[in-house]
């Protein structure tokens, strides 16, 4: 068996000797009485967007769910296995979270993937299934005329949070709360580079700057 690799267990001596001491008294209370987040990311699995980074998040803030593109899949109760779903059950259910956030990114690995149409988006392995779902049956993802390649994938990764957002609206246990006012979605797009943050306008379906 392999060692574990030596810089996570330096990460975590820093984290006791450092952060643990004064988030410890924080650290017993939610052992004793359970989490109880306000908001759940639906995030991208990507290294480099971490949405406890980005929000400054301590613990016990947020409630987390981290996949390919930070997609949502459509409310499909059948036998299968759903991990985003049962995630989403979770905190709406069970968490009582009041919102839900979406964060998409840029320089998102599986959505150029998706528009390259490049290995390994065969029909047949799990990336090329789970990247499927962003389009609806007969609907065309194409560059647009005199779109730059950069300007086209900016364009899919924001498409990305807007199905998300959608496709949350599927779930009957989502809406119904989001319906009485209860619960609410929101979107983000996180650009990596700069660390800027974009957040949805739902009227006019555009994200804004946050300074």
């Amino acid at each position: 068996m392999s060692s574990f690799p030596q810089h996570l267990l330096e990460g975590y001596r820093t984290f006791t000797s450092q952060r643990l001491p004064t988030e410890q008294s924080r650290y017993r209370d939610l052992s004793e009485r359970g989490q109880a987040p306000e908001v759940m990311v639906i995030g991208c699995c990507d290294s480099r967007v971490s949405p406890e980074v980005i929000f400054d998040a301590g613990p016990g803030e947020l409630f987390v769910m981290r996949n390919i593109a930070n997609l949502v899949p459509v409310y499909q109760p059948d036998a299968n296995a759903h991990g985003v779903s049962a995630a989403l059950e979770y905190a709406v259910s069970v968490l009582h979270v009041k919102h839900i956030v979406v964060l998409g990114h840029a320089q998102c690995g599986g959505i150029r993937a998706f528009i390259d149409k490049i290995e390994p988006l065969s029909p047949g392995d799990f990336i090329g299934k789970w990247m499927s779902m962003f389009i609806k049956p007969g609907e065309q993802v194409e560059q647009r005329d005199h779109e730059t390649m950069a300007d086209f994938t900016i364009r899919i990764e924001k498409a990305a949070v807007f199905r998300s957002l959608e496709n949350l609206m599927t779930f009957p246990f989502v809406r119904t709360l989001v319906e009485r006012g209860e619960l609410h979605l929101h979107g983000a797009y996180f650009g990596v580079a700069e660390g800027s943050l974009f957040v949805l306008d739902p009227v006019a379906k555009e994200f804004r700057s946050v300074r």
